[in-house]
């Protein structure tokens, strides 16, 4: 790999954007390698758009520095356009257009040589299925095609960064399927970048995830590093009626690690539902089970071991970095 190729695709350094005195973006920096396909989350309002708008150029930051492939955005963003294909939200289309005349046009302005061009639009319909919709009004296509053409476009020009703004909001489940097998199939020959509320979809087509909230980075690393990261090895429900105050030493004696996360109200009888959390690896609801029934103090409905998804992460993250915020505004 020569020292060119080994560049980030993007590295983003203490970026700051403040709009009259609100910050949209406070401080945040991240990298994304070569290849990579990052899940960018965050709730509405949190900064990632406007993230995203700095690093393809159509946005100048207050502070800060972001490269692409090693290209300054703030000094050439000329030359980074021509690195990065986007896809926005809602995905703007020309509405008269015929999908083939759409991709030329858009393939004459990224400036693919027309003894290319015809090839690499083939190519790109028969990448994003499609070939049967190709003389088809863009206007005329259904809310799955237009999509698929937005992707088409953004990977005509073979850019080493693709940056896709909410790609598979709208579309059924058979559309979104399809669109995860796109972006699948693009791992390794570009740097994918992806914000969307659909949080398994991010799942099960990202390589790492970024998480964003009131402009912060709050948690960055794989889905299995961040439930890690933010709930310990293992998650545990255990409905229980009893004083849960004497538990923590029970707890300790099954396992060191294990604590007493959150826990609800009791419920009509007088249960409660804890959420326990273990950095062990290995189940130990058996012995957790057996450890309270011997103890005449409780009564155990049910154990049950949790398996984080994404959303339970991007929630936790979200809300650990606010009670902080909030706290430092009012402690």
């Amino acid at each position: 790999m020569s020292d060119h190729d080994s560049t980030p695709a993007i590295e983003v350094r203490n970026l700051v954007k403040s709009y009259a005195g609100f910050t949209a973006v406070n401080n945040v920096s991240f990298t994304v390698q070569r290849g990579e396909i990052l899940g960018f989350l965050g709730p509405n309002g949190a900064g990632k758009s406007t993230t995203m708008r700095i690093l393809t150029g159509f946005l100048s930051a207050t502070s800060g520095e972001a490269r692409v492939c090693g290209v300054p955005v703030a000094s050439q963003p000329s030359a980074v356009k021509r690195l990065i294909g986007y896809m926005a939200e809602n995905n703007p289309l020309p509405e008269d257009m015929r999908v083939t005349e759409y991709l030329h046009y858009r393939g004459r302005l990224k400036e693919l040589p027309r003894r290319k061009l015809a090839a690499r639009i083939a190519e790109v319909l028969e990448l994003c299925d499609l070939g049967r919709e190709r003389h088809r009004i863009i206007g005329k296509l259904s809310k799955g095609f237009r999509q698929r053409v937005g992707i088409a476009e953004a990977i005509l020009a073979e850019p080493p960064v693709i940056i896709m703004d909410e790609p598979t909001i709208g579309l059924d489940p058979h559309q979104i399927q399809l669109v995860r097998d796109l972006i699948a199939s693009l791992r390794g020959r570009m740097t994918v970048i992806i914000s969307s509320h659909i949080l398994p979809e991010i799942e099960v087509t990202c390589d790492r995830v970024l998480i964003i909230n009131r402009g912060r980075v709050v948690a960055a690393g794989t889905p299995g590093e961040l439930r890690r990261d933010i709930f310990g090895h293992s998650l545990y429900k255990l409905e229980i009626l009893g004083d849960p105050e004497l538990l923590p030493p029970i707890l300790e004696s099954i396992d060191p690690t294990l604590k007493i996360d959150e826990r609800t109200a009791p419920d009509a009888d007088g249960f409660q539902t804890l959420q326990l959390v273990t950095r062990r690896e290995d189940s130990i609801s058996e012995k957790l089970l057996k450890t309270l029934a011997a103890d005449k103090r409780f009564r155990v409905r049910g154990v049950t071991r949790e398996h984080p998804t994404l959303e339970d992460v991007f929630l936790a993250a979200t809300k650990r970095t606010r009670e902080i915020i909030d706290y430092r505004k009012n402690p």
